[in-house]
């Protein structure tokens, strides 16, 4: 295994994408987004790659999105100000299929990430959810509105505007993932799925690709930065991003009333 904390390694055609920061349960920062996505064009372009699996070091979590110290930022500055998030875009716009492996939690960004992925594979015990209200983390646009495509409007809203939590299973239910294993089963049902898109034509697939692309296309024009502006513009100055990430930082309920 890599010490690095986004590496990319590809073996019999499947490239493995892991984020590997497991003590922080896979919470990305800005260096890591902007190294997954490097690395996810990478593996996009190689001819020896026909499919491409994200997943997270061990079995704690797939990856709970941003981490909240990087999002909490110094100085006044939230670490999600410059962000230029091109991630989840990259993988519908990406030619090859997409798998998620998630064994553990599946939160916040982490979870948009899993069912922005073509196929999303989940060991039992795996939870999955939204956190950005709960810890003042922002998320707009097409990130937010897939999710209606994906669950239909009122379990999206529930799902984004309730940060609860929901088991395997219930994501298996809702359509948020296409298998539940074991967790010891994982790795062989992740690799079944590749297997079987790997003995499929790869132009095929392609086009398929770019046919799902063009009914996303018009939702994705809109971008969270662009959508926090138009609502927010002054979001990261009024302190309320600040105190859901101390909040949760220090274990307390966070107190909003003041923002309202």
């Amino acid at each position: 295994m890599s010490d690095k904390e986004v590496y990319l390694e590809v073996k019999d055609y499947v490239a493995t994408l892991t984020i590997n920061r497991p003590k922080q349960l896979n919470a990305f920062t800005g260096d890591n987004i902007v190294e997954m996505q490097r690395l996810l064009d990478v593996a996009a372009n190689d001819k020896k790659v026909g499919v491409i699996v994200l997943t997270g070091t061990g079995d704690r979590a797939f990856c709970v999105g941003g981490d909240v110290n990087w999002e909490k930022g110094s100085g006044g500055k939230s670490g999600l100000e410059d962000l230029n998030f091109t991630f989840n875009r990259q993988i519908v716009e990406c030619p090859k299929p997409v798998i998620a492996r998630v064994s553990g939690y599946a939160i916040g960004g982490g979870h948009h990430i899993a069912y922005f992925c073509d196929f999303t594979v989940a060991a039992d015990h795996s939870i999955f959810g939204q956190n950005g209200p709960r810890v003042g983390s922002p998320a707009g646009g097409y990130i937010v509105s897939h999710s209606a495509n994906v669950l239909g409007h009122k379990r999206a809203r529930e799902l984004w505007m309730m940060c609860r939590r929901y088991t395997a299973q219930q994501a298996l239910d809702w359509g948020l993932a296409n298998s539940v294993v074991p967790k010891e089963k994982l790795d062989e049902e992740v690799r079944k799925f590749a297997d079987e898109l790997l003995a499929l034509s790869p132009t095929c697939l392609r086009i398929l690709k770019r046919s799902f692309y063009h009914h996303m296309a018009p939702i994705m024009a809109r971008d969270m930065k662009e959508l926090i502006e138009e609502v927010a513009p002054k979001y990261f100055e009024t302190g309320e991003q600040q105190e859901g990430a101390n909040a949760f930082l220090e274990k307390r309920e966070p107190d909003f009333s003041r923002f309202r």
